[in-house]
């Protein structure tokens, strides 16, 4: 297994800490101001298994193993409780993923969506979401006259999926709107 120092960390890595699989998020260096003190990595790491998002320090001397996974398109086929069904696009093998494990990702899966399942030692952990996603508004206070897209002000607005966010003033319900993933900011109309 290959290794990774902490100075080489970078965002989209798979890791493991501690025994467990990790992703990536963010990875930030700060020097310290006093002498002899070393270089620190800050990163924002999700848990592969759990899905919880952390902030873990470590010094640049420290070591990670890389996570072997392998990656396979499936489509997100429909929600039964709190049960999320999938099907592998070239196995054809359907699995499901319990709404605990998926976290806020499951707040951008509509039907017939396709995305990389994340395959660790054979079985899924988790899902690698487009970065953006087409959602309706299902909710949202009437539009304002007048409003255009260089206004700066938002309102919140329920999708489909049920994740609310925040949305310029002409957007009204019924409306189709482009969501970061990563963020959940809206950029506009799709």
């Amino acid at each position: 297994m290959s290794q990774v120092s902490a100075k080489e960390l970078e965002k989209k890595l798979y890791i493991y800490i501690e025994g467990t699989p990790y992703y990536v998020l963010d990875v930030k260096f700060a020097t310290p101001t006093a002498r002899g003190a070393s270089t620190m990595a800050k990163a924002r790491v999700r848990n592969l298994l759990t899905g919880a998002v952390l902030d873990k320090t470590f010094t640049t001397s420290e070591k990670f193993d890389l996570a072997d996974v392998e990656k396979s398109p499936v489509v997100f086929q429909y929600l039964s409780g709190i049960d999320y069904h999938f099907m592998d696009n070239s196995t054809y093998e359907p699995f499901s993923l319990s709404a605990n494990k998926l976290g806020d990702q499951r707040f951008y899966l509509k039907e017939d969506l396709e995305i990389q399942a994340l395959k660790l030692n054979g079985s899924v952990v988790s899902l690698e979401l487009p970065v953006y996603v087409e959602l309706a508004v299902t909710q949202t206070d009437p539009a304002l006259k007048g409003a255009t897209a260089s206004g700066r002000s938002l309102k919140t607005a329920k999708l489909e999926t049920g994740i609310e966010v925040q949305v310029p003033q002409y957007i009204e319900s019924g409306d189709i709107v482009r969501v970061n993933t990563d963020t959940g900011e809206v950029s506009g109309r799709a």
